[in-house]
């Protein structure tokens, strides 16, 4: 089987906004709207959905989040949906999908990152179509720095497109901007300088393979269930193998260890011919860093790990398409990676 791609997106197309996860307080409705209107004035029609309550941890019942999802996915009107951000509980959504049902329908370009990998990485998995792990609606006012590209970018190019990021230098490492105080902030405050680490040796690294991965602290629950089942999606849709990517948002680096090694356990890295992290901010334990619990979980892999990557919750973000081709490459003198819609 082939990975189906969207079709993307043209002026007069029209995008969801629905909150699968959490939804958006009252004190941050302005910053909500100027991401709308910033996403109008790339030519786009938006609907935004029903569940969008921000005053508890998820926006409306599972069944009420699950049926606007449903519906956003299905209705060939709609071409991509974009929820503000992620949260905390989307897996309960998971069984009340009818992925049968999505693997029929044309696909859809579902965008988002953090608890966003609950749902698009399923997907992908399990409907052959792309989704983009990238910035959320509410980062989308912000610019874009040189060597990235933005959620709109990637889903408005045209089949067979190829495009390549690089790390821009600088990082976040000073948290988010509150956005109840500045929402029309549009600057990233990157404070750090730094670009992409090896973790396995030293030496050139440069692999292809099909891309698949999110947020670790939300797919490790996910881990040897029928919604996480890569070696399927590699046997249909990977014969090159996969370059698998991961990210961890929040927890201690003896969390993540721990959830990595089921995640290996499980078969989520069987068939990887590389591996990235993404940059975290996540702290580190008395005796084990980020980076060691990376290696400690994923070295028995044997394959390059590439971390620091801008792909997790450390602005800026590099956006990453579920089930394209791609390039990793990284050097003495050159990191990039290179994505296919093919």
């Amino acid at each position: 089987m082939a990975v189906r791609y969207p079709r993307p997106l043209r002026p007069g197309d029209r995008i969801g906004v629905t909150s699968p996860s959490s939804g958006v307080a009252e004190a941050l409705h302005e910053r909500l709207r100027i991401a709308v209107q910033d996403v109008e004035k790339r030519g786009y029609e938006v609907v935004v959905g029903r569940c969008m309550d921000g005053s508890g941890h998820v926006s409306a019942p599972a069944a009420d989040r699950a049926e606007e999802l449903m519906s956003m996915l299905t209705d060939p009107t709609v071409r991509a949906i974009v929820p503000p951000w992620g949260g905390e509980t989307a897996i309960d959504l998971l069984p009340l999908l009818d992925f049968e049902r999505l693997r029929e329908a044309e696909p859809t370009w579902c965008v988002g990152f953090s608890d966003m990998s609950t749902l698009i990485t399923p997907l992908t998995l399990l409907t052959g179509a792309a989704t983009v792990h990238g910035n959320n609606l509410m980062d989308t006012p912000y610019r874009v720095p040189h060597g990235l590209l933005s959620w709109l970018d990637i889903v408005a190019a045209p089949s067979g497109h190829r495009f390549t990021q690089t790390p821009p230098g600088r990082h976040r490492t000073t948290g988010f901007d509150d956005f109840a105080t500045s929402p029309d902030a549009r600057t990233y405050t990157l404070d750090a300088a730094g670009t992409w680490t090896r973790l396995d040796g030293d030496g050139e690294v440069d692999v292809e393979g099909r891309l698949i991965g999110g947020c670790i602290e939300t797919l490790c629950n996910l881990a040897g269930t029928p919604y996480l089942d890569v070696t399927a999606f590699a046997d249909d849709m990977a014969p090159e193998g996969l370059v698998v990517y991961v990210e961890a948002a929040g927890d201690d680096a003896f969390t993540i260890c721990r959830n990595l090694h089921g995640m290996r356990l499980a078969g989520f890295f069987d068939r990887a011919a590389a591996v990235l992290v993404g940059r975290t901010n996540a702290p580190a334990n008395r005796t084990l860093s980020q980076h060691e619990a990376v290696l400690d979980a994923l070295g028995p892999l044997c394959v390059p790990i590439v971390a620091d990557v801008e792909c997790g919750h450390v602005p800026p973000y590099l956006p990453i398409v579920n089930g394209a081709l791609g390039r990793i490459v990284h050097t003495a003198d050159r990191s990039e990676l290179t994505q296919t819609l093919a």
